[in-house]
Order: C-alpha cells, then sequence, then structure tokens
C-alpha cells in the first residue's frame, strides 16, 4: 500500500465519536478519527514497513502518525528518526505512547530517554519518562542500569509535583513501571509511590485519572505478575 492509498483507507474509517473524543485530548486537524482497532486492520495488510512508516508519520494527520508508529520497524529506526518523531509528537497520545513505545525498543532507548527528560518542552520531557518506563519493561534486567534507575526515581521523588502537567503523568508511570517490571526495585518504588501519594494532572476535561502508584504496584505484586517483561511495548 502507499501512502496515498492508506490516508484514502483511514478516511473510510473515520468516526466522528472518535475524532471529538480525540480531540479533547488534544489532537488537531486535520484528521479523520480512528479507531486503533481499525488502524490495525490496515496494519494487517502492510506488517512493519520502516520507510511507509516515516512517510505515514510526515503526514502530520494524527491517525496516520499513530499507525505510523505500530509499523514501523524498531530494528530499522535510527536515533535521527526518533529525535525527529518526538520533535513532531504534539500531543500525548504520539509523545507518551507512539514516540516512546518505538524508542524502548531499540537498543538506544534509554540514553535517548534520559536526554529527553532534560527537555523544556512538555512534550519531548514526557517522551522522555514513558521512554525510560517502557525500556524497563521490554529490556532484561541485566540490560538495565539499575544504579541509573534508583536515581531516577529518586528525581521523581523531589520534583514530581513540581514538573509541568503530562511530565507529571509520565513521571508517575515511570514509578509504577520500575515498581512492575523491575523486580529487584519493586520495594524502592513503592516507597517512592507512597512519598509521591496522589499526582495531580488535568486530563483536558475528559474522565482519564492518574492511578495512584502505590495501589498500581500492590495489585500487580496480588497478581503474581513482578518483573513478567513485556513482548513489546507497542499494544
Amino acid at each position: 500500500m502507499t501512502t496515498n492509498e492508506i490516508l484514502k483507507e483511514l478516511e473510510q474509517y473515520g468516526d466522528k465519536q472518535t475524532k471529538s473524543t480525540l480531540m479533547r485530548h488534544g489532537a488537531k486537524e486535520p484528521f479523520f478519527g480512528v479507531k486503533v482497532q481499525d488502524l490495525k486492520k490496515i496494519l494487517k495488510k502492510t506488517k512493519k514497513n520502516h520507510e511507509l512508516s516515516l512517510e505515514l508519520y510526515a503526514t502530520g494527520n494524527t491517525d496516520a502518525m499513530y499507525l505510523a508508529g505500530l509499523m514501523a520497524d524498531e530494528k530499522k529506526m535510527t536515533k535521527e528518526h526518533l529525535e525527529l518523531w518526538v520533535g513532531q509528537a504534539y500531543w500525548s497520545y504520539l509523545s507518551e505512547y507512539i514516540v516512546p513505545w518505538i524508542a524502548a525498543e531499540t537498543d538506544y532507548g534509554f540514553d535517548l530517554g534520559l536526554k529527553w527528560i532534560q527537555s523544556d518542552k512538555e512534550t519531548v520531557a514526557s517522551a522522555g519518562w514513558g521512554t525510560l518506563a517502557y525500556y524497563a519493561s521490554v529490556q532484561e534486567d541485566e540490560k538495565l542500569d539499575m544504579k541509573a534507575y534508583i536515581k531516577l526515581l529518586g528525581t521523581v521523588e523531589k520534583d514530581i509535583h513540581n514538573a509541568q502537567n503530562k511530565v507529571r503523568y509520565t513521571m508517575n508511570g515511570f514509578v509504577i513501571s520500575v515498581g512492575t517490571y523491575i523486580e529487584e526495585l519493586t520495594e524502592k518504588s513503592k516507597e517512592v509511590a507512597k512519598k509521591i501519594g496522589v499526582v495531580s494532572v488535568e486530563m483536558g476535561g475528559s474522565a482519564c485519572k492518574v492511578p495512584l502508584a502505590s495501589d498500581y504496584i500492590d495489585k500487580v505484586i496480588a497478581r503474581g505478575k513482578i518483573g513478567v517483561k513485556r513482548k513489546t511495548a507497542r499494544c
């Protein structure tokens, strides 16, 4: 399939209610409002396709950009590609999910995450924390820098309540992810989660809520799933 063919198919899948919901979260025209389940119907036809994913993301159409993330080949994505993508990730579905998902599946995701969390741009910094969180979820513990993750937990404890709005959200998610996927740091994460307590985030008038990190980690412990890695960051 070509980019133009995919855009035409995306238009056919467009849903007014979905579009309205996504706009409340920050999506901007032009886009069609395609449900993820319909994006995956197109993905079945294209499979992973590096060049096509780059073309789709470059359209600026959020449906195409999201599909590009699902389609991206992490083995062919370069740092330069990801730097470009994070700079163009103008709202949360892209900056908190699509870009971090792909970055986390690369060998240099951790380094990019560390770089991005230093940014003054809210979307880039939130992408950084998301990348570090997803990196912990898919990479085996032997590949993780435990001292660095402990230090990052300390940064969250110290800075989360003064951070930018959506950065607070991804910082909170980082604590959950470390506590869930790195068994060695579960107790440390629980300590930090209890200290930060309730994290307030403006969710654009939607019904979405910020999970209480301590409760979330306890639920994973109760299910006996601590330390069980994900096969892929994408979903």
